[in-house]
């Protein structure tokens, strides 16, 4: 179904999930806007945008989630009606090395962007990227988290996302924004970045196999996540902003694997022994987040959102995208 008419600005939408989105929201007819942070090496700030930057590539901005004015300046070149915010320091073990500016760009970024809106037109229907790291260790008694598990982050990233997620339900009872969380577990696809384990594991096995290197060096072996496909959730977030009220949900696939699980699976699929896969201190992070599995019934009954992609299915697409590139 076409949705004309409709003009998104997707902040970070160079990212993984920004790159999906772009690519979701174009197919349903909306007219895209994005924002990236300049960086010195220009030309790899729009890789994963390929599929779409012919389309788009007068409709990105400069902006950083730091700087108001920047945000100011990208609504009022972009007049969205509808706002995702995909930007942030999002990588959970970075946090722990850049606690401040974790907090900066993930917490008082959300707060930037919402006292944007809040100022230019209150009409428009903001997406905040909550995470399942919000939870940290907290569980309910049947093993999974949901929208009523207390939350207790255990690193500068969760804490920074628990503040972005209270500071949207706030502006949504004091403004009346359409302020919306998506409460997502891990999402991995091709287009992460390879210092995030999964990639990592990933593209490490094939460079194992065709002799480029010979060791794979991890952190806790024994975490389990709940890992599921880009694609899948960003369709999640959609559907969150065409809800008729502005609500929270967990967005998960309710089965959990253990990085163990993730390197047994990828070593078998390329036929390489896990004799060179290796423990190192570097790569723990002082507080560890054990085990995440999401229950999202609440999504499922309200809006109708399963995921399609199974954890063997996402990583054979990575397995196939890095055995192509490297």
């Amino acid at each position: 179904m076409k949705t004309h008419g409709h003009r998104a600005l997707i902040t970070g939408i160079n990212g993984q999930d920004g790159s999906y989105l772009a690519e979701f929201l174009l197919d349903k007819g909306y007219e895209v806007f994005g924002t990236i942070k300049r960086n010195s090496v220009s030309e790899n700030q729009t890789a994963r945008l390929d599929n779409v930057y012919k389309e788009i590539r007068n409709n990105l901005f400069y902006a950083d989630l730091c700087d108001l004015s920047s945000l100011i300046s990208a609504i009022h070149k972009s007049r969205p009606t509808e706002v995702y915010n995909l930007a942030a320091q999002s990588h959970v073990r970075i946090s722990f090395d850049q606690p401040i500016y974790t907090t900066l760009s993930t917490g008082v970024g959300t707060l930037n962007l919402l006292e944007a809106i809040r100022i230019i037109d209150p009409t428009i229907k903001m997406y905040q990227a909550s995470s399942s790291e919000m939870f940290g260790n907290s569980v309910d008694s049947d093993g999974y988290q949901r929208e009523t598990t207390p939350m207790n982050p255990v690193s500068p990233y969760g804490c920074s996302k628990v503040f972005s997620y209270n500071i949207c339900k706030n502006y949504r009872k004091s403004y009346n924004l359409f302020a919306a969380n998506g409460i997502l577990f891990n999402h991995e696809s091709p287009r992460r970045g390879s210092n995030f384990v999964t990639s990592k594991v990933v593209k490490t096995a094939v460079q194992i196999k065709r002799g480029i290197k010979d060791e794979l060096a991890l952190g806790n072996l024994d975490a389990t996540r709940d890992w599921g496909h880009a694609r899948d959730y960003v369709k999640a977030m959609w559907m969150i902003l065409q809800h008729d009220k502005p609500d929270d949900f967990v967005c998960a696939t309710g089965i959990s694997h253990s990085v163990r699980d993730l390197v047994d699976y990828t070593f078998s699929r390329l036929k390489i022994n896990k004799d060179c896969v290796k423990t190192d201190q570097k790569f723990l992070r002082p507080e560890e987040l054990c085990n995440l599995k999401g229950d999202s019934s609440k999504i499922k009954n309200t809006l109708g959102w399963t995921p399609e992609c199974t954890f063997e299915q996402m990583i054979d697409e990575m397995i196939e995208y890095w055995d192509k590139k490297l």
